[in-house]
This record gives C-alpha cells, sequence and structure tokens, in this order.
C-alpha cells in the first residue's frame, strides 16, 4: 500500500492506473500519427484531445471499480461493469477524435482505431482483474498472534488483498488460546527478527489478544524496525488494508497520539471553496433533472415535492435537511422515527426510481451551498437515531467533528444501514474519513460516488 496524502491506495491499483493512462495516449498518439498523418504539425490541438481522451477514460475506469483490488465480485460482476464503462467511453472517444483538424477519411479511421483501442483496454483491465489477480511478487506478511484477533488479520488479508502472503503466524509470550490453523502456526526461529529474516518477511501485524506485562516484545519489534522490517498494530492494519478504523480493537490512546484529524484553517477554507464551486457545477447541470423530478412526484402522489427533516451535523449542531419526497405523506403517521428497509413499502414508484438513482439527494446541493453540510462527509442522521447511536456505539460522537457529507465514504464503501449493527460498520468507514480526510480523499469519494449511482448499490 502507498500512502497518498493521508490515504491508502493499493500498489497495483496505482500501477494499473498508471499502465492504462500511458496505454490510452500511446493509443491515441499512434493513431493520429499513422491514420492522419499530421500529428506533428497539429500538435497543440491533437495534445488537447489525447488528454482528454486519456482523462476520462481513467476517471471512468475508476469510477466504475475497475481497479478495486480483491473486491470486484467476481468476473461476471466485472464484465457488467466493463459494459457500463464501454457504453460511456466509446461515445465519448467517437466525440473528442471527431474534432480534429485533419479530412473527414482520417478523422473517420482514428475515431474507428480508438474506440478499438478503448475496448481492449478496458477487457484487458477486466482480464488483470480476475484471471490475472496472484502477482509475480507479493508482499510476505508474518502475524504475530495467533489467537482471535490474529484470525480476524488473517482472514481480512486473504479476503482483500490477493496481493498479500501470509507466511503464517508466531504465537504472543502469554497467548491463551489459538485460533488460526494449526497447519499455519511457525516455529520461531530465534528472535521474532532472526524468524523474519528467515521467512523473508515483509511485514509484520502485531494481532496480539493478550497485551499485558511480558505479552508485548517491544525490544524484538524494536530490532524489526532497526532491520528495515515494516510493522502494524491492528488499527493500523485495518485503516491501510480496509480503509477503515475498527472500533473493536480500538482505544482512545491510539486516536488521540495517533496522526491525522487535521481540522486545520486551510484544510477547511480549500474544502469549502471545493464545496461551493463543485455544488454551483452541479446545480446548474442537475436543474433539468430536478425540475423534471418535482413534477413526477406532483403528478403521482398528493403532497408536497420536497420535505424537509432535522438532521444533526457538526458540532452536534442540528439543521433541516432538503429532499425529493420519496415515501407517502403518511410515512411515519405514528410519529415514530423509522429506518427505510429494503422493499420499504412506503416508498412510491417515483421515490424508488430516484432512491436507486440518488436523485432525490439533489437539494441537498442548497444546504452545501449554505455551509450546513459538505459535499462528501459523513452522512447527517436524524437526533433520535443519534441519541441511541451514540449510547450504544463506541466513538460515534467523533463523526460530528466534521461537517456531514451529501455522500462519504462510509456510502460508497457500504451499503445502506438500517440496523444499530449497521451503522458500527458504517462508523469504522467514517472514522477513516474523518482522521485521513483531504481534498484527494473527497475527489477519490466522489469518482466513486458516480459508479455507486450508475449501479444502484445500496440504494433503498
Amino acid at each position: 500500500m502507498i500512502r497518498i496524502f493521508n490515504h491508502y491506495v493499493h500498489r497495483a491499483a496505482l500501477r494499473g492506473m498508471m499502465s492504462d493512462v500511458a496505454l490510452a495516449i500511446l493509443v491515441a498518439i499512434g493513431a493520429i500519427a499513422f491514420l492522419a498523418g499530421d500529428a506533428m504539425h497539429s500538435m497543440p490541438l491533437t495534445g488537447t484531445h489525447v488528454v482528454s481522451f486519456a482523462a476520462c477514460l481513467f476517471v471512468i475506469n475508476s469510477a466504475s471499480g475497475l481497479y478495486e483490488i480483491g473486491a470486484n465480485g467476481g468476473p461476471s460482476r466485472a464484465l457488467a461493469r466493463a459494459i457500463v464503462v464501454l457504453m460511456v467511453a466509446l461515445p465519448l472517444a467517437y466525440i473528442i477524435f471527431g474534432l480534429l483538424p485533419t479530412d473527414s477519411s482520417s478523422r473517420t479511421a482514428v475515431q474507428t482505431t480508438v474506440m478499438a483501442g478503448v475496448a481492449a483496454l478496458v477487457l484487458r483491465r477486466v482480464y488483470i482483474s480476475n484471471w490475472n489477480v496472484v502477482p509475480r511478487t507479493r508482499t510476505r506478511i508474518l502475524v504475530f498472534g495467533a489467537g482471535p484477533a490474529a484470525q480476524v488479520v488473517g482472514n481480512t488479508l486473504k479476503a482483500s488483498d490477493p496481493n498479500a502472503l501470509i507466511v503464517g503466524y508466531v504465537p504472543g509470550p502469554n497467548e491463551p488460546e489459538i485460533a488460526v490453523p494449526a497447519g499455519e502456526v511457525l516455529t520461531p526461529s530465534g528472535t521474532l527478527v532472526e524468524t523474519a529474516k528467515h521467512f523473508r518477511v515483509d511485514e509484520i501485524v502485531v494481532a496480539l489478544t493478550e497485551r499485558r506485562a511480558g505479552s508485548m516484545p517491544l525490544r524484538q519489534l524494536l530490532d524489526c524496525k532497526l532491520s528495515g522490517i515494516k510493522f502494524y498494530d491492528l488499527n493500523s492494519h485495518f485503516e491501510k488494508t480496509l480503509g477503515q478504523i475498527r472500533i473493536d480493537y480500538l482505544n482512545a490512546s491510539w486516536l488521540i497520539f495517533g496522526d491525522g484529524f487535521n481540522q486545520g484553517t486551510l484544510r477547511t477554507a480549500v474544502k469549502r471553496v471545493f464545496d461551493i464551486v463543485c455544488a454551483l457545477i452541479l446545480t446548474v447541470l442537475s436543474a433539468p433533472i430536478m425540475a423534471i423530478t418535482a413534477l413526477l412526484i406532483k403528478l403521482e402522489s398528493p403532497g408536497p415535492m420536497l420535505y424537509r427533516q432535522e438532521r444533526v451535523g457538526q458540532a452536534n449542531k442540528t439543521f433541516f435537511v432538503t429532499k425529493f419526497r420519496s415515501m407517502r405523506t403518511d410515512a411515519e403517521k405514528d410519529g415514530k422515527p423509522q429506518w427505510a428497509t429494503t422493499n420499504d413499502s412506503r416508498v412510491t414508484r417515483v421515490g424508488n426510481v430516484i432512491r436507486k438513482l440518488r436523485i432525490d439527494e439533489l437539494p441537498q446541493l442548497f444546504n452545501v451551498l449554505k455551509g450546513e453540510m459538505s459535499l462528501v462527509g459523513p452522512r447527517p442522521e436524524r437526533p433520535f437515531f443519534v441519541e441511541q447511536l451514540t449510547k450504544d456505539i463506541p466513538f460515534y460522537a467523533v463523526r460530528h467533528s466534521v461537517k456531514p457529507g451529501l455522500t462519504g465514504w462510509a456510502q460508497v464503501r457500504y451499503h445502506y444501514g438500517s440496523t444499530v449493527e449497521d451503522s458500527q460498520q458504517k462508523l469504522q468507514f467514517d472514522l477513516y474519513y474523518v482522521k485521513n480526510h483531504t481534498l484527494f480523499l473527497d475527489l477519490v469519494v466522489l469518482m466513486e460516488t458516480v459508479g455507486v449511482v450508475l449501479t444502484g448499490k445500496g440504494a433503498r
């Protein structure tokens, strides 16, 4: 994993992005040079087309999830994503290279060649992501511990990171029980650093269930670090590998003394400017969609087109969020707040469509412009649920240290939550965002949100 502006990006994903952009540029330049014959003569304009094409393909591939590591959902889902990518990328390539400053026959040849190249690049990416997942060189990981915590670490790595190779588990000095497979428990070759060198270990994950005096060999861990072997504690492991901060292994001191949680004036100002500019652009672009949605809601059922609901924002201050009405007007006729559920009978026919496409959220752009929300952040909850969840879930209040968002890291990483358990899972992603949020992570979330909208993932 590589940390870019506090956000962890998988090396394989980064290599895939860079190689695809390079190949896209080569395909475009090659087509222009050999078929149009005037690439050098029209280089200023040609360069604009090539860069625009490569940038669009990168954004489309990223938003569709083609670069996700270990979470592609199998070949069928990857092929479905590829079809969506091609439906968007092929017309874009046709339009972009249809504006080349050359004669019509050469222009058509370039368009055809580039579109064929796009199809080949996308299918290549699908193949690499699903049928060639084991790289030539894998990160060799030793798990220090053999109890329940070590078992969770091992299961996480095997499920989420095909580039990770667990060489085995070394039980701690006072390990109360062995929970990992007996065949994967290693016999130490001397000290921990000697064992790590013997098995050519790149990283050590410290997953000790017992941490009382004598259970944590600090001197041996220091020797590992001085020998160039990286090691991570449980919280850092989950943060790096899953993009979440697990609250079942979390303590307040890790949050207090660790890095992150930068809420400085500069960061706040940059985020606010970014929110205003993007919200204005999105409001203008989505105005026709909002007008049509309002009309359809009015035609289907009596009642207001919009509804306002109290939510909890930054520093626990409440505000009223605005959304398109997607439920019947008597959805909560008993006055008791309820979570939305799958196939909720309270949702209207129009409401079902706009929820899947996230159109019901568009009026919240005005909350962003007012400064009550941000484009990216934890989703705002109702006071009734916040009071309940704060009592039931440790560290839940931490998510209110930043502005709530129209979309968020938890929204693109986890399905819609309708229980306390779901809220706990989403909180772990929210904590990661609050700890590591930067403009770069906001851009990542926005790109992934496009993919969520296109697939309807997690809608209720």
